[in-house]
């Protein structure tokens, strides 16, 4: 018989303002857990933990404290020159042992099969109303390209839109990028993809990057902002009558009715036209163009 996992401390506040005990949480993940488990099987996991009085922080490395039942996969990574030991969710013991140590948000990777996803950022102080105009924009850009997606709130202020797809990372970067530029065309007066947010002029960035080796906030993840919001999944037609508020860690449970509708929603993996890769390899990588310009303009401000 498996050890339960022994929880502490359930009547403390969770984090400042989040207006929800340790104990919420934990109610809530076991209320979604088979939903939950089912967006985070066997992808390398991040979280984020959080309490009182302190900054929330990511875990990538599994704590060498942790107990040995918790199933781990070894990574390279470049940047600090060292193998990162990421935890796989597979099972309510693991994610209850998550829970116990304050890991509210569950990033796993986009792989593996990654699916094609844009990721709509709205200005600050936005209303919801123009994160919603603009997910049409992407819808309508995804049916001219022959192709279809699900969307859902970020639990944040803005909405991720997956598109499963057929073809390796390179190829799903390209036709992303493509997809992002084609819908900020349809409105430039409402989305952007302009990566340096001083350069958004108070429109939505619709971010094409995302592909690769990127994580993303799962479906039905809690969210470290005040009142405990969900990443939830939502019909096309909702998207102008909900805001992302009303789906937290008390409504959320309900809501599903031990339904899955993000599985639901999502289409089967389809074929990504030739000519939409085509078009995107010929847009450089946001990040990468802006960083490239922002050392032009050190160079240029020394010389």
């Amino acid at each position: 018989m498996e050890p339960e996992v022994e929880f502490t401390s359930l009547d403390k506040p969770l984090f400042d303002g989040a207006d929800a005990t340790k104990g919420d949480l934990v109610a809530y993940l076991e209320a979604v857990a088979d939903q939950l488990i089912g967006q985070l099987r066997d992808r390398p996991l991040s979280v984020m933990r959080a309490r009182p009085g302190q900054r929330p922080f990511m875990q990538k490395n599994v704590p060498k404290n942790a107990p040995d039942w918790i199933e781990t996969v070894g990574i390279w990574a470049e940047r600090s020159k060292r193998e990162v030991h990421y935890a796989l969710c597979n099972d309510r013991r693991t994610l209850q042992w998550f829970a116990n140590q304050r890991a509210v948000e569950y990033h796993p990777t986009l792989w593996p099969d990654p699916p094609l996803v844009l990721d709509l950022d709205p200005p600050e102080g936005a209303e919801f109303a123009v994160v919603a105009q603009t997910a049409q924009l992407v819808r309508e850009a995804l049916s001219s390209a022959g192709l279809s997606g699900a969307v859902k709130t970020s639990g944040s202020k803005g909405v991720h839109i997956f598109v499963p797809v057929q073809g390796d990372g390179e190829t799903i970067a390209a036709a992303t990028r493509a997809l992002a530029a084609r819908a900020a065309a349809l409105d430039p007066s409402v989305a952007t993809v302009e990566y340096v947010v001083e350069r958004r002029e108070g429109k939505v960035f619709v971010d094409s990057t995302r592909a690769g080796g990127g994580t993303i906030a799962a479906a039905y993840s809690p969210r470290i902002r005040p009142g405990v919001p969900v990443s939830f999944p939502i019909s096309w037609d909702e998207l102008e009558r909900i805001s992302p508020s009303d789906f937290t860690i008390r409504t959320a449970p309900a809501l599903l009715d031990g339904r899955d509708p993000w599985t639901e929603s999502l289409p089967t993996p389809q074929t990504i036209p030739d000519e939409l890769v085509e078009e995107g390899r010929a847009i450089p990588v946001a990040r990468v163009a802006a960083m490239h310009e922002g050392k032009r303009r050190k160079r240029a401000a020394e010389s």
